[in-house]
């Protein structure tokens, strides 16, 4: 059976979950449902304005939210759980024990299944993450992001009174990558591993001051990193920042033995020309899922991390253990 989609808000990620769409045949776009109503898609598919929505409780199987985590997915998910079953990116780490309990609440409710947190970190790297711990109880576990743009951060920029624009750039610190690398188990803080590099276009006559001052002591985004603000034109943004890489290591380092006298270094790593593009595979996968689940009377809010490996893929069961096992 084809599993029928939509698609809510239509940013970069929005733009990626369509042409992902593409690439599964198991699926079709039934509408994307924008703010700014109807707008001209890359596909030519469906737009509606968000009052639409009602309309299609029962036409659509599961809703992909591509909007920002900063401000609309706290309030859009829990909404849309009471009419659908959704998938979302929220990917703000700190505030996910909270969003989660909002958005089960709300499925649970109304009997829909959801899942959060859907993309490569949260998300992949998540999975990475216990898969690793689990085969190596006895260590520590790294995760390097960068260099590349992160679109969670760089939304939450242009959300401060006077930006017209930014990207936001997470780097990795050299020296701490390499110390983990070596097999050593350092203990880095926040500010140990990461700097965030920030390109902002500001409104004309705005306060740079106050605008880098906000970025810089922004909770869960920048307070605890070293963060350097550049003000640059839209000019420069377009023609030096248009592109939206990145990438990144998850590093478990762990000893085993009677003794502890072997030590293995695991990692995982990934290199990205499009970060929209690649979350938008993990939120179309993470959709098939929720349909699977749905329809054997699952509800409540999942992550990654509840979902059975199988059930993100299109391969049967039988054709994945002949091909990957």
């Amino acid at each position: 059976m084809t599993i029928r989609i939509g698609i809510l808000g239509y940013g970069n990620l929005g733009r990626g979950v369509e042409c992902a769409l593409r690439q599964n045949p198991d699926m079709e776009l039934v509408a994307v449902f924008s703010r700014r109503g109807n707008i001209d898609t890359l596909t030519h598919a469906l737009s509606l304005p968000l009052d639409a929505l009602e309309d299609y409780k029962d036409k659509i199987d599961v809703m992909i939210l591509c909007g920002g985590s900063a401000t609309d997915l706290p309030v859009q998910t829990p909404e849309y759980a009471s009419m659908f079953n959704v998938v979302d990116s929220f990917d703000t780490h700190a505030r996910i024990p909270a969003h989660f309990a909002a958005v089960d609440a709300a499925a649970k409710a109304s009997g829909k299944c959801a899942v959060i947190s859907a993309g490569w970190d949260p998300g992949m790297f998540s999975l990475n993450r216990i898969y690793s711990m689990a085969l190596l109880p006895e260590g520590e576990t790294y995760t390097f992001w960068g260099r590349g743009v992160s679109q969670g951060h760089s939304d939450a920029i242009r959300r401060i009174d006077g930006v017209v624009d930014a990207r936001q750039y997470t780097v990795p610190v050299p020296e701490a990558v390499a110390q983990v690398r070596s097999g050593a188990m350092p203990t880095l803080s926040t500010r140990d591993k990461h700097t965030r590099e920030c390109f902002v276009v500001a409104e004309e006559g705005a306060d740079l001051a106050r605008i880098e001052q906000e970025i810089k002591t922004m909770p869960n985004y920048f307070a605890d990193y070293d963060t350097t603000v550049h003000f640059i034109s839209a000019e420069e943004l377009k023609r030096d920042h248009a592109a939206l890489p990145h990438g990144g290591s998850v590093i478990r380092t762990g000893v085993t033995g009677l003794n502890k006298e072997h030590r293995h270094v695991v990692e995982y790593q990934i290199k990205l020309d499009s970060n929209p593009e690649f979350t938008a595979g993990a939120l179309v996968a993470s959709a098939r899922a929720v349909y699977r689940l749905a329809n054997e009377g699952k509800s409540g809010c999942m992550t990654m991390l509840d979902i059975p490996p199988a059930y993100l893929c299109a391969m049967s069961g039988e054709e994945l253990r002949a091909a990957l096992l």
